[in-house]
């Protein structure tokens, strides 16, 4: 999920079918605001927005709405204000008929002016009691009104509304969204009233102009109910088309721009409707947008469910409130996405510090973030694999690239994830999600690796760089619910494998380009790692040094291992080297010591024996032949050892499979002649 100040646009509806509606056209909705539960975040098209339902009706429960919204997210510009409102069916030319979208382009406030004795006065001029969005919005609205951006915005919010009335279908609630047919648009004339017509003993036979009352029975009965006359009806060229047309298309709403009157009465009444919309203008009335507008520049969308007469009933509203919010989908998507005034800067989620004993590798550490950099590919999500022997230094320099990445580029996110194990993994991911507050991360029931995919994979998600760190298990990697299938995708995203295993390399379908080998430390890097943790007078024996180096094969873990056990006991380099030499055994124990590296997961062992019987355990359960091969050679020679000397399976390909493994885990190299090393 987006931080608050990547917030830029507000969503208010006054009633809950309304909210209800809105939600429908949303492409995903978050968690309620953990601060605030009026509110609810989620995104519509590329546009992450701020979604609340009024406590009340009318200005000032609006005004207090926005108030608060523009106090918890500082950068909302710009507020629609979306649900159902009554229309002006005739504006000049302009039928509106029951279904249509009112947008406004400017709000009047019908209850803002002067009562004299004689009657109430709106106050002169339009802009006195008007306020309006800013100039960008009022030039889209303006595209609008032309023909052809009407027609093109109608066709939008047509299909924008099929895929409402699909999507509230499969969720069970389809009928409410349909339209309600041509034979329920009724128009009467302004001034018939909707009265008991045969009821002598009532107080509506006495009813004859419009500042009569009707009993209260009548008001909440229906035209059916109380048989309001068809002869009343006002013709409608548009509805007469309506029928006599395309079925299916006889529920497109038609779209209006123009100016909205607003207020705390609810007009329901033909005479009065028309009284007030002649003077201004008013092609609709309804009651929030006036107060909303005095915090937040607002734009009015709403449908319309009744022609604001005494006439009105609620059969329209669900429809009304979906062709709104249909609107207002199809006019988001005519809007750049927003671009936060704060400077964006990406998560970063790596559990380790910086190792300031890292030293050399900047070849390497140049070639990969030349190619994970945000920019180095717009076409794909790469993938690069930095793969070697078991205590080379893989998590070092991931860790390392990391640090430099996020310094050259702040905007861009770095995730770390290890995936020794299955648990370890989704945990990671986890905190990922809870980092995006991706919706439903937390709960018991969370498919937490499909959740972090799809956060990822969005579009917005920006730019980013996952690291997969000691991806060896190719069966937790690639099996059938291996960690392959969670990868995200996005052309603005890198992923970057640690691997000690050439075969998991292949399987992730890494490209020769993307592989980065990490070979054993050159002399001088060696000895800078060594001597970093040592006094002078321990590492003043530079035969020695050169001898120990040698011995360790120059491999960062051992090497990092034998200072820090040097350092602990203050033995000499000379010493420890004769220690080293004096017996297997004493090597092996050596190697097998822990000890402290804030560099390295909790848990899990950092001697050099131990990350090599990991690797060890995983080719026995794979390849046994590969670990008698093993044995064998521990026998026969260091290096160099001819290939004809080892055991002939009965299988070839099985034997091929064997060297392989070995090659894969950095175990064995290969020479020409078949020597292998």
């Amino acid at each position: 999920m987006a931080r608050r100040e990547d917030f830029e646009i507000a969503i208010v509806c006054g009633l809950p079918l309304e909210y209800d509606a809105v939600s429908l056209v949303s492409d995903e909705v978050w968690k309620q605001d953990r601060e605030n539960n009026d509110y609810k975040t989620g995104r519509i098209g590329e546009h992450n927005v701020v979604l609340s339902l009024l406590p009340g009706m009318g200005k000032a429960s609006a005004a207090s709405t926005a108030a608060n919204i523009r106090s918890s997210y500082r950068h909302v510009r710009l507020c629609f204000l979306v649900g159902v409102c009554g229309g002006v069916p005739q504006t000049g030319s302009k039928e509106i008929l029951l279904g249509d979208v009112v947008v406004g382009k400017a709000i009047v406030s019908y209850d803002f002016g002067r009562q004299y004795p004689d009657g109430f006065t709106l106050k002169d001029g339009i802009e006195s009691n008007t306020a309006k969005p800013d100039r960008s919005i009022r030039k889209q609205l303006a595209t609008f009104e032309t023909s052809n951006g009407r027609l093109r915005l109608e066709e939008e919010i047509a299909r924008f509304l099929k895929k409402l009335q699909a999507k509230a279908t499969q969720q069970g609630c389809g009928a409410k969204y349909s339209y309600p047919g041509t034979d329920e648009d009724r128009l009467f004339m302004p001034g018939y009233r909707h009265k008991h017509y045969i009821s002598p003993t009532c107080v509506c036979s006495k009813c004859e102009k419009g500042s009569d009352p009707v009993c209260e029975d009548a008001v909440k009965s229906s035209c059916q109910d109380l048989g309001c006359a068809e002869q009343y009806l006002v013709p409608r060229t548009r509805l007469k088309r309506k029928r006599e047309g395309d079925i299916k298309k006889a529920q497109d709403p038609a779209i209006h721009i123009g100016v909205v009157g607003s207020g705390d009465r609810v007009i329901k009444s033909g005479e009065h409707r028309d009284s007030i919309a002649k003077p201004k203008g008013i092609i609709a009335f309804e009651m929030e947008g006036a107060g909303i507008m005095e915090e937040i520049p607002c734009v009015v969308v709403k449908g319309v469910c009744d022609y604001a007469d005494c006439h009105k009933s609620k059969k329209w509203q669900d429809f009304a409130a979906a062709t709104a919010a249909s609107a207002l989908q199809a006019i988001l998507g005519y809007m750049p996405p927003a671009k936060s005034q704060v400077p964006r800067r990406g998560h970063f989620l790596v559990p380790f510090g910086r190792n300031e004993s890292f030293v050399g590798r900047e070849d390497i550490l140049q070639r990969l973030i030349t190619r994970i950099s945000p920019s180095a590919n717009r076409d794909d999500c790469q993938r690069t694999a930095v793969e070697g022997l078991g205590g080379i230094g893989k998590t070092q320099i991931a860790l390392e690239v990391a640090f430099r990445l996020h310094d050259a580029y702040p905007d861009c996110s770095i995730f770390w994830v290890p995936a020794m194990e299955a648990t370890g993994f989704e945990n990671a991911y986890r905190k990922i999600g809870q980092s995006l507050g991706v919706a439903g991360i937390d709960e018991d029931s969370a498919d937490v690796k499909t959740l972090v995919k799809a956060a990822l994979s969005r579009k917005d998600a920006g730019a980013w760089l996952l690291i997969v760190d000691n991806a060896d298990d190719t069966d937790l990697v690639c099996g059938p619910t291996g960690i392959l299938s969670s990868l995200p995708f996005s052309r603005t995203g890198s992923i970057l494998f640690t691997t000690r295993n050439h075969q998991a390399t292949v399987e992730l379908d890494i490209p020769e380009t993307g592989i980065v080998s990490i070979p054993e430390m050159s002399q001088t890097e060696a000895t800078e790692l060594l001597r970093r943790s040592l006094k002078e007078s321990q590492a003043q024996d530079t035969a020695s040094l050169t001898s120990l180096l040698d011995f360790l094969a120059y491999l960062p873990l051992a090497i990092k291992q034998a200072s820090a056990y040097m350092a602990k006991t203050g033995m000499a380099i000379s010493r420890y080297l004769q220690h080293c030499r004096s017996s297997d055994k004493k090597t092996i124990k050596l190697l097998s010591k822990d000890f402290e590296d804030r560099g390295r997961y909790r848990g899990i062992g950092n001697a050099v024996v131990t990350t090599w019987l990991i690797s060890f355990e995983q080719i026995s359960r794979d390849y046994p032949l590969a670990i008698q091969y093993l044995r064998s050679m521990c026998f026969l020679a260091e290096k160099e050892i001819p290939a004809s000397l080892l055991r002939t399976a009965d299988d070839e390909l099985e034997a091929d499979e064997a060297i392989g493994a070995l090659k894969a885990y950095a175990f064995i190299t290969e020479r020409a002649g078949q020597e292998l090393k």
